[in-house]
């Protein structure tokens, strides 16, 4: 029922058990484009359309029955020009999901620039211990923690009296309050901290067995299964039954409930889940990489390490136009929730101020130096998962109209899912004369289906546009259908 999510599709192949906890919950949050796949327009019958058709060719599809509950928000204009070749509702606020990521990722290559790097270091004392301080890298994984230990075994050491792992780069909450429950509970929608390892997320995988036995559960991360406490009530049944999992979290700790179930004959199920204290997990892991290298250590704690230590070892992010490109063409959530935090880089809050409040003021005067009017959207995370974040259309085509034009435009541009061809878009637009000429942002959370990006058409001049759909009551597929075919309308235009 829902894409768009902030995961990495290399990372979680997890399609068909999210898909499945939807079933059970009917939740409704930000998932992989691909995990629900649109279906391909109708063939339109002509191959090109003048501008001055195009207002009662949109009015068509939008206008139909299927959609008298729906509230639309189009606007669609000339790149480089004023001019504005259809608008519906542009003005008025409406819920973005997933486009949201456009003014984090484009406020974050203004503010921090392109080869900004998220640094990860170790400082060590005169009393032998160390310090790792995270600073929010999305991408630290355990091969970073691998680099890290290699790096300390080389200088010679061999035992840490105390491990302190630094956790308070960023302040305030690691879930956004305004997020629901549904959402804080899978990898989609994993906390964010300072110290983030594997994205934050683990998977818990469930194997059919002999008819009437539970499923067996198996973690990615067998340290895992000494975290949670797990509730099995599933069950295998016969050869060829319908089969469903669904896993959620129990509100008071880290208590998991399994439910469902799958036919002996059936593949594994595979389901991705937040882990419940990302700092201990974190410790947990470098303690490992550490012990693997031969350094032994005495005792952990998370707090504050000292000032005068020095830096022992250091690893970097990737480049910042790297991180954007994973956040917006996977719409990857927890990315843009570091990004959004980033954008705080060192500023001193202010008394109350969390780092969240202080990168969306950053955002806001970024974007406004960009032309984009601030009275325009209201947001409070950087992924768009929140239901309180409130856009215009107007306000997506003046951050696409702005970066065009600014000095990081091609780097903007190449984070963006291109139509049939790559991200979030590369089961859309098959077959028609948008593919590969549409490059957009999509956005889904239940009721809500967005679309904003650029059309580069051969034959017209190149538009910026802004599709949002709000209180829908019909299928995601059904309404995207139809957005893919507004869609394909732009892409058919020339002059004439």
């Amino acid at each position: 029922m829902v894409e768009d999510f902030s995961r990495s599709l290399s990372m979680f192949s997890r399609k068909i058990s999210l898909s499945l906890l939807l079933l059970f919950f009917g939740t409704h949050i930000s998932l992989a484009q691909s995990a629900v796949k649109a279906q391909t327009p109708p063939a339109t019958t002509a191959k090109t359309l003048c501008p001055a058709q195009l207002e009662a060719s949109i009015n068509t599809v939008i206008n139909r029955p299927l959609f008298s509950r729906a509230r639309w928000g189009i606007l669609v204009k000339n790149l480089a020009a004023t001019q504005t070749l259809y608008s519906h509702d542009a003005e008025k606020y409406f819920t973005p999901a997933s486009n949201t990521k456009l003014f984090t990722t484009s406020a974050a290559l203004k503010h921090l620039g392109a080869n900004f790097r998220i640094r990860t270091s170790v400082y060590q004392d005169s009393e032998g211990i160390l310090r790792v301080v995270g600073r929010g890298d999305p991408s630290f994984k355990d091969a970073q923690l691998t680099a890290l230990a290699k790096q300390l075994r080389q200088q010679g050491l061999t035992q840490v009296n105390e491990l302190i792992a630094d956790d308070s780069y960023f302040q305030g909450d690691v879930v956004p309050s305004s997020w629901q429950w549904e959402d804080v509970q899978a990898d989609y929608g994993a906390p964010v901290n300072s110290l983030i390892l594997n994205e934050n997320a683990v998977e818990l995988t469930a194997i059919p067995q002999s008819v009437g036995q539970p499923l067996q559960l198996r973690w990615d991360d067998p340290t895992q299964a000494y975290q949670w406490r797990v509730v099995n009530n599933s069950v295998t049944t016969e050869k060829d039954e319908p089969g469903a999992v669904a896993v959620s979290r129990d509100l008071k700790g880290a208590v998991l409930y399994v439910q469902g179930q799958l036919a002996v004959n059936s593949p594994p199920n595979t389901t991705g889940i937040a882990v419940f204290d990302p700092t201990q997990n974190f410790l947990r892991h470098l303690r490992q990489s550490l012990a693997i290298e031969g350094i032994t250590v005495k005792q952990t704690s998370i707090a504050m390490g000292s000032i005068n230590a020095r830096e022992v070892a250091v690893v970097e992010s990737p480049p910042l136009s790297d991180l954007i490109k994973e956040t917006n063409l996977n719409s990857n959530n927890l990315f843009a929730e570091a990004l959004l935090r980033s954008l705080a880089n060192n500023q001193p809050l202010a008394k109350n101020q969390s780092t969240i409040d202080l990168g969306l003021q950053v955002m806001t005067d970024t974007l406004t130096k960009l032309g984009v009017d601030s009275n325009s959207y209201k947001l409070v995370d950087g992924s768009g998962i929140s239901r309180k974040n409130l856009i215009t259309p107007a306000a997506l085509v003046q951050i696409l109209q702005a970066m065009a034009t600014a000095p990081e435009a091609n780097i903007f541009r190449d984070s963006l899912p291109v139509a049939a061809v790559s991200g979030s878009l590369i089961n859309r637009f098959r077959d028609t004369p948008a593919a590969g000429i549409v490059q957009a942002k999509t956005g889904t959370l239940m009721g809500v289906v967005t679309l904003s990006g650029y059309v580069n058409s051969p034959q017209y001049e190149p538009l910026a546009f802004s599709i949002m759909v709000n209180q829908s009551e019909q299928p995601v597929t059904n309404i995207r259908q139809a957005i893919d075919e507004v869609v394909v309308l732009l892409a058919q235009l020339r002059r004439c």
